[in-house]
C-alpha cells in the first residue's frame, strides 16, 4: 500500500505539470497570421494581450475583437525495445478571446480582454503502457484584464494592468503498473479541481522612432494558482483493515504558471508591407518543484522536483494589404522547450517546435473585419524518458519515442467605430 500512496502523490505532479508545462498561444487571428507577433503591431484591440502600451495609437474611438481557435492535436508513443506503442485521440480545444479598447482622450484608452492562454486535452486508451502516468487530462485556464494605456509624447507610450486569473484541472491515471481489484478492473485515481483564482499584471511600453519604426516590450508576471480543497477520488484500489487507504481525499497544490518577457519590433516597407520580429522568454524556472498537501493522515505530504528550465520563442511575421478588401498575412515562429533531459511525462509531451502561420482579414467596409488564420505546429521527433516514476523505492524510468503535431484554424471579428 505504501508504492500506491506514491503514486496518489505522483499522478498530483503529473497534473500540475501540464499547467505549467503547455502554453497555447492562440491569442488573436491577426497576430497568429503573423507568427504570433503583436508586442510592436498596432492594428486592433488584441494590444490588449500583446502590448496594452499601444491602444493609445489606435486610430478608431472603439475597437471590438472576438474569435476563437479550434485546436486538433496528436501524439505517437513507441518503443521499439519493448514493442509498446499509442496513439492519442483527437480531442479538440476551443481557445477563445474577447478583447474592447476605448479611446477615452487622445492621450489615454481603456481596454478589457478575457482570453485562454492555458486550454486543451490529452486522452490515451485505457490501460496503455503509459496509463500509470497518465489516462487522461483536461485542462483551462481563463485570464480577465482590464488595462490603460497612457501617451507620452507622440512617440512613446505606456500602458497595462492586473490580470485575474482562473481555472480548473482534470485528470485521470491508473495508480501504478500491475494493481488492480478482485474483478480484474486496475486500480486509479482521478483528481478535480475547480475555481482555482489568482491575481498577477501586466505592463509594457512602445516607442515609435520614425514613421516606419515600432519598438515593443511587455511583461506578464508569473501567477502562482493556489488549489485548495481539490478532490482526489480513488476507484478499485484493494484495501486492508490495517492500512485503510480512503475513497476519497482532498488536497491543496500550487500551480505556477511564468512570467514572460516580450520584445519586438516591427518596420513598414513599400507602401503596403509589414515585417514584425518579437523575442518572447518565459521564465519556466520557477517550476523548480510541486508542493502537495493531503488531507487525509494516511496520505502523506510530498515534494516533487521538476526542475524546468527557461525557454525562449522566437517570431516573424508578414502582413500585405494586397486590396482595400483584403489584407495577407503569413508568419513563422521556433518554440523551445522548459522540460529537461529525464522530465519528460507523457501528460505534456512537449518538445521543440516550429510553427507556420498564414491568414488574412477581410473588410466589410469600415465598420467590420473577419480575421481568419491557420496555425500548424510540428513538433520535433524526440526520444525521451521520465525518470521520476517510482515502485517500492526505485526509479523505473518510462522512455520511447514521440511524434507531435497540431493545427489549429481561428476565426474571428472585429468592429471598429
Amino acid at each position: 500500500m505504501k508504492k500506491v500512496l506514491l503514486l496518489a502523490v505522483f499522478i498530483l505532479t503529473a497534473a500540475v505539470t501540464y499547467a505549467g508545462g503547455y502554453r497555447v498561444s492562440l491569442q488573436g487571428n491577426k497576430a497568429l497570421a503573423m507568427g504570433h507577433t503583436g508586442v510592436a503591431v498596432v492594428n486592433s484591440s488584441e494590444l490588449v494581450f500583446f502590448n496594452p502600451a499601444g491602444l493609445v495609437y489606435l486610430e478608431d474611438r472603439l475597437s471590438v475583437s472576438l474569435g476563437a481557435h479550434g485546436v486538433f492535436a496528436d501524439v505517437a508513443y513507441q518503443n521499439t525495445a519493448t514493442g509498446d506503442a499509442a496513439v492519442t485521440d483527437s480531442d479538440v480545444a476551443t481557445p477563445f478571446y474577447a478583447y474592447i479598447s476605448y479611446q477615452a482622450t487622445d492621450w489615454l484608452a481603456l481596454g478589457l480582454g478575457v482570453y485562454t492562454p492555458y486550454g486543451s486535452g490529452v486522452t490515451y486508451e485505457d490501460d496503455w503502457a503509459g496509463s500509470h502516468l497518465v489516462n487522461n487530462i483536461d485542462l483551462q485556464a481563463i485570464f480577465i484584464q482590464p488595462t490603460v494605456s497612457i501617451k507620452l509624447s507622440k512617440y512613446f507610450s505606456i500602458g497595462g494592468g492586473p490580470i485575474f486569473a482562473t481555472g480548473n484541472v482534470n485528470f485521470n491515471r491508473n495508480l501504478n503498473r500491475t494493481t488492480s481489484n478482485l474483478e480484474g478492473e486496475r486500480s486509479e485515481v482521478t483528481i478535480d479541481a475547480t475555481g482555482v483564482t489568482k491575481w498577477g499584471w501586466t505592463a509594457g511600453w512602445m516607442f515609435n522612432p520614425t514613421e516606419e519604426l515600432t519598438l515593443g516590450m511587455n511583461y506578464r508576471s508569473k501567477i502562482i494558482l493556489e488549489a485548495e480543497d481539490g478532490d482526489a477520488t480513488f476507484e478499485n484500489v484493494p484495501n486492508s483493515p490495517l492500512t485503510p487507504f480512503p475513497d476519497t481525499t482532498t488536497f491543496d497544490a500550487r500551480l505556477p504558471l511564468p512570467a514572460e518577457l516580450t520584445v519586438g519590433l516591427s518596420y513598414e516597407f513599400c507602401d503596403k508591407w509589414l515585417f514584425a520580429f518579437d523575442f518572447n522568454r518565459q521564465f519556466w524556472d520557477v517550476y523548480e518543484s510541486l508542493n502537495i498537501d493531503f488531507a487525509s493522515e494516511t496520505v502523506p505530504d510530498s515534494q516533487n522536483a521538476r526542475n524546468y528550465k527557461n525557454s525562449s520563442s522566437y517570431r516573424f511575421g508578414l502582413q500585405y494589404e494586397a486590396t482595400k478588401t483584403f489584407t495577407l498575412r503569413a508568419g513563422y515562429y521556433f518554440d523551445e522547450s522548459p522540460v529537461q533531459s529525464g522530465y519528460f511525462a507523457p501528460e505534456t509531451p512537449r518538445n521543440d517546435s516550429n510553427g507556420y502561420t498564414a491568414g488574412l482579414t477581410l473588410n466589410l467596409g469600415s465598420r467590420f473585419e473577419i480575421d481568419a488564420s491557420f496555425l500548424y505546429l510540428h513538433f520535433k521527433e524526440v526520444d525521451a524518458s521520465y525518470d521520476f516514476y517510482f515502485e517500492n523505492g526505485q526509479s523505473v524510468p518510462f522512455e520511447g519515442t514521440y511524434k507531435s503535431s497540431a493545427f489549429s484554424p481561428g476565426l474571428g471579428i472585429t468592429y471598429k467605430l
